[in-house]
């Protein structure tokens, strides 16, 4: 069953281009992942305006190694001092409306 992520994430003031510019690389490395079918992000308009990661995967065990991946560890160890908290992660499943 696909797996549908998404993470918002609130900036300290000042990280944004030190911020994206890791995201962008996990991204890049992220879309050439075999069970990564949609990996994009978002910038909120107004408000807070978290940055969006909006992720979509083949399934469960796509998840575990996307977050397992040297990609994704460097991301995690480069933004952790850019981000205001831990980011807020919701995982979610399609659900069947037919």
């Amino acid at each position: 069953m696909s797996v549908k992520v998404v993470a918002l994430v609130t900036l300290k003031p000042d990280a944004d281009d030190a911020f994206l510019a890791a995201a962008s690389t996990c991204a890049a490395a992220s879309r050439g992942e075999a069970g990564t079918l949609h990996y994009e992000i978002w910038r909120e308009t107004d408000g807070e305006r978290r940055v969006v990661f909006n992720e979509l995967y083949v399934d469960e065990e796509a998840v575990e190694q996307h977050m397992a991946s040297d990609h994704f560890k460097a991301f995690g160890r480069a933004a952790a001092d850019l981000w205001t908290a831990p980011p807020t992660i919701i995982v979610t499943h399609p659900v069947d409306i037919d």
